[in-house]
């Protein structure tokens, strides 16, 4: 689990870091805790940048851990563009975590969707409402307009906030890194289009940039259920999508189990999603048998 130093706030001669004042975001409050993670942070929130400061200096200034000039400061090969929150990830989050497998999860779990809001990139949405998201939560400990609260005070606040959030992705994507070996195992050991891991594991990362062949061809990875049985679940077109490379019949979808082993001619089957992607049998053979008649259908 990454530690954290403290972190207080300093006049501009005793800083150690310099960041801007006023209105805090969701970039420089997560650069902040990454930044608490490597060392001590004597933190100088100002409008102006002393000359001739040996403080760190992000997300003010125009330098290079600043994002506002014209321009910008880059972009990921993905088009994000980066923020102060992105340009101190990429340059120092490899020192808080063990592989670079487990930086890139962080990296595209936490961090670029923080950059991305910050540049105002995120794709609209088809509701009249507006999404939950990290980058709004820490933008909530901003003081209200008839707050007597400080917003240093509040900065601090959301740090502390941020860095748990920070923590539990670092802690998520290790985690997930470890799970590698055991997917490659699974997918080189897979037979007719299914993937069967031993243990539940992250897996959909592996298997769709897997350069194995049998990743490509397969369509079902079958795995035990964490309220027990076997869950058969289709393997999504991409990252992020809610397509299939072939979801599960429609004969099957929402049905009551009774009515779902009648249907996919497995004794066992227990349910299948509307949405059919997942499905799930009490044993590893129903699972199996599940995945092989929806190959068939």
């Amino acid at each position: 689990m990454v530690n954290f130093y403290a972190i207080n706030i300093a006049t501009a001669t005793e800083a150690t870091h310099i960041t801007h004042g006023g209105v805090f975001h969701g970039d420089e409050v997560i650069a902040t805790a990454i930044l608490s993670a490597l060392g001590p942070v004597a933190l100088n929130r100002t409008f102006c940048v002393p000359e001739n400061t040996n403080a760190f200096v992000y997300d003010i200034g125009g330098g290079q851990y600043d994002h506002h000039q014209r321009g910008g400061n880059g972009s990921r090969e993905n088009g994000v563009p980066y923020s102060s929150a992105g340009l101190i990830w990429r340059d120092f989050g490899r020192k808080l975590v063990s592989c670079e497998q487990a930086w890139a999860f962080v990296d595209q779990e936490l961090i670029a969707g923080i950059d991305a809001a910050d540049n105002g990139v995120l794709p609209g949405i088809d509701y009249p409402v507006k999404p939950a998201s990290l980058y709004g939560l820490v933008s909530g400990f901003n003081p209200s307009w008839d707050s007597k609260a400080q917003s240093d005070e509040a900065f601090l606040e959301a740090v502390a906030f941020a860095q748990g959030v920070l923590a539990r992705a670092i802690a998520s994507a290790e985690s997930k890194a470890r799970a590698k070996a055991l997917v490659d195992a699974a997918i080189e050991a897979s037979e007719d289009q299914i993937i069967v891991l031993p243990r539940y594991a992250p897996w959909q990362e592996y298997v769709l940039a897997s350069e194995n062949p049998k990743a490509a061809d397969a369509l079902y990875v079958v795995f035990p259920g964490s309220r027990g049985g076997y869950n058969v679940q289709a393997i999504p077109d991409a990252i992020g999508s809610y397509g299939n490379r072939k979801p599960l019949p429609e004969s099957w979808r929402g049905v009551p189990a009774n009515d779902l082993q009648t249907a996919s001619g497995v004794a066992d089957a227990n349910f299948c999603h509307k949405g059919g992607f997942i499905g799930g049998a009490d044993s590893l053979n129903g699972a199996l048998a599940m995945a092989r008649k929806a190959i068939e259908a």
